[in-house]
């Protein structure tokens, strides 16, 4: 059985919910699976939360309170403006749940390239729905507009409507925290850790250049694993992300964020500009694991699948493991592959071989 065929496997459970037993259960699976290969991953703890329903929640009933006071929407703004460009004042608080990264390398040297993908998965909410989700990003605008405009509109009679939209968000996040399931998490994110995984064995690092494996926690409910990673990760550590990649067109990312945007800059963004086999996008439909560490100067690259400018099954339950494409594991891998290779000249045990190269830039 091939990499990606035994590390899928390792992964179909009930779910694989961030911060939760089923969330360590894989993690234990895949710790004996890199060591049964000879290989010592480090396990990095750290503490987080298995949703993001709660915070969302707080922040929708601070700005659904603007008809008692304008003070409470002015707080749920600056709440809503932290947390959707990646920082949570409030963690050290709420993040009371054990979880965990796996971190293991190949190679010596001073120069340090991490293949990366998280392991966690999501509950689902009614917005992922598929006759909904391509609405998602509007959805999300409007929000913003509401909630950065609260503290103002707080001071005129439309503070009646605007209090009544977000204390039902309030009461639909509140629903969602009660009843809502994780999904099973086949394409997001079970085909990143495959290719990730499989990539990081078959590829044998040069003289002078470490290349690592990073399996990230928690990344659905705000990145944490990635930011628990970030003291572990070399100076100027060269980080390629993969996440949902097991159905779609191959798109790579020049950037992310949801309010502010963040460009990836780097030598793994040139050399996917000159790999034939994925288009380029500017990622604004929500933040992948990558967000913390190119606000922190990393150079890194997403590689990403996308139907209609989404991913597909996105939060869903219709995300499973038999929805995924083999094939296209198989091409995101041979790109990948060529990826490294064009990057530091990376040599592998398997050719490259990616799908036929796109055209043009798509903004989901």
């Amino acid at each position: 059985m091939e990499a990606l065929e035994e590390v899928l496997e390792l992964l179909k459970l009930p779910h694989r919910g961030s911060a939760t037993a089923l969330e360590a259960e894989a993690f234990r699976r895949l710790a004996g699976f890199l060591e049964a290969r000879g290989l010592k991953p480090s396990e990095i703890p750290f503490r987080g939360v298995r949703s993001y329903g709660p915070e969302l929640l707080a922040l929708s009933l601070l700005l659904g309170l603007g008809f008692l006071s304008p003070l409470f929407p002015l707080a749920g703004a600056l709440g809503f403006y932290l947390y959707f460009t990646g920082r949570r004042p409030w963690g050290r608080l709420l993040d009371r749940h054990p979880s965990r990264n796996l971190l293991a390398w190949k190679g010596e040297g001073t120069r340090a390239l991490v293949l990366m993908a998280h392991v966690d998965t999501a509950k689902t909410y009614f917005l992922y729905h598929p006759k909904r989700v391509k609405g998602f990003r509007r959805s999300f605008l409007l929000n913003a507009c509401l909630a950065l405009l609260s503290p103002l509109l707080a001071l005129t009679p439309l503070k009646w409507p605007l209090s009544l939209y977000f204390l039902l968000q309030a009461a639909l996040l509140l629903h969602r925290e009660l009843s809502a399931p994780y999904v099973k998490g086949g394409n997001d994110n079970a085909s990143g850790v495959a290719v990730a995984t499989a990539l990081f064995l078959e590829t044998d690092p040069p003289p002078g250049f470490r290349l690592g494996l990073a399996l990230t926690g928690c990344e659905e409910v705000g990145a944490l694993g990635a930011k628990a990673l970030l003291p572990h990760l070399p100076e100027g550590t060269l980080v390629l992300n993969l996440d949902n990649v097991g159905r779609g067109e191959l798109f790579y990312a020049e950037g992310e964020g949801m309010l502010r945007y963040v460009p990836y800059r780097g030598p793994l963004l040139e050399a996917a500009r000159k790999t034939p086999g994925a288009r380029p996008v500017r990622y604004r439909l929500a933040y992948f694991d990558t967000l913390p560490l190119a606000q922190r100067g990393f150079p890194t690259l997403t590689l990403v699948r996308l139907e209609g400018g989404v991913p597909p099954d996105w939060h869903w339950p219709t995300d499973t493991f038999a929805r995924l494409d083999p094939k296209a594991l198989k091409d995101t891998l041979a790109y990948a592959r060529s990826l490294l290779k064009a990057l530091v000249g990376l040599p592998s045990k398997l050719p490259c071989t990616p799908e036929g190269a796109g055209e043009g830039r798509e903004e989901p």
